[in-house]
């Protein structure tokens, strides 16, 4: 990923502003590439796609930032933020110099605003909400935190039709759920708790429990139950892959395959998530893809 981390920082080094005093520099946003569960923009893929690929996560990743890092007054960052959005928007540079390569993406695929402006509300609503009560309220926060970035995706690979869309929301929410079930010691004592609270009664999992030093047997049910039903729903957006072609299907064959050597890890660590989250080497995430791309060969089609 250095060679695109490189060709990101340097498109945006003009601008030296940021929308926050405490704000990361685009060098320190898109560093955090190398530790996503899946490829943000595979080596292998062209240049001029990776730039765009990277532009975005560039943007995801700053947003969250934002809202899950910095040091001030998040809410007021993330509205400085928007207006970057804005100044994109209008054609004007922005000033976080972050979002300076965004500006050739939108431009040339057209990308509409509504996600870019989701992935803000759903940072807005993790300063007010800490806790979800059901499932159905946990994928409602996913529609805003994660499904975005999926539609941005396929505006970038010019294949944004409605029923790729449906699928890339299973992918991308089960790719965040499984980065929740991995973060729940983090998340606990960030003040966060995003493992259902009908699920936590099921399991008879307090509070308590998710501050242990030791991952206790309780959550560690919980956590393996939870495992199964994102694999179900990864597996439902997997055929995602196979309606691209090119080098569309290499790259989300590699977000689908980074989900599923994520969820492997879990399963191999027995969901023990409270000391350090279980997370995949490259080398499962690179045979995990390549899984995903040969799958409907094996299947026959």
């Amino acid at each position: 990923m250095t060679g695109g981390e490189n060709e990101t920082t340097q498109a945006g080094s003009a601008v030296a502003t940021t929308p926050a005093a405490d704000a990361p520099t685009a060098r320190a946003v898109m560093r955090k590439a190398r530790s996503e569960n899946f490829s943000v923009a595979p080596w292998l893929l062209p240049p001029g796609l990776r730039r765009h690929l990277l532009a975005i996560y560039g943007y995801a990743r700053l947003v969250d930032d934002l809202g899950d890092e910095i040091e001030g007054d998040r809410l007021a960052a993330l509205d400085e933020l928007e207006r970057d959005l804005d100044r994109l928007y209008a054609g004007e540079p922005p000033r976080h110099e972050a979002l300076q390569p965004l500006q050739r993406t939108i431009r040339e695929f057209d990308i509409p605003r509504e996600p870019f402006g989701k992935l803000l509300e759903a940072n807005r609503q993790d300063q007010e909400v800490s806790s979800y009560a059901t499932y159905d309220d946990l994928l409602a926060y996913c529609e805003l935190s994660a499904n975005p970035v999926g539609h941005l995706v396929l505006h970038v690979l010019r294949a944004a039709t409605p029923e790729r869309l449906v699928l890339s929301d299973a992918v991308c929410t089960a790719l965040q759920l499984v980065e929740h079930w991995q973060d729940i010691g983090e998340d606990f004592r960030r003040g966060r708790v995003y493992v259902p609270f009908e699920d936590r009664q099921l399991y008879g999992v307090l509070e308590d429990d998710l501050a242990a030093a030791e991952t206790p047997t309780n959550v560690r049910t919980l956590v393996y139950f939870e495992t199964r039903r994102t694999r179900r729903l990864l597996e439902d957006g997997a055929p995602l892959a196979h309606m691209l072609s090119g080098w569309g299907r290499l790259a989300v064959a590699g977000y689908v395959g980074g989900g599923f050597a994520a969820l492997d890890a879990l399963e191999r660590a027995e969901c023990d998530v409270l000391p350090v989250a279980p997370k995949p080497t490259k080398a499962d995430k690179l045979r995990a893809t390549w899984r995903v791309l040969r799958e409907r060969e094996e299947d026959g089609e």
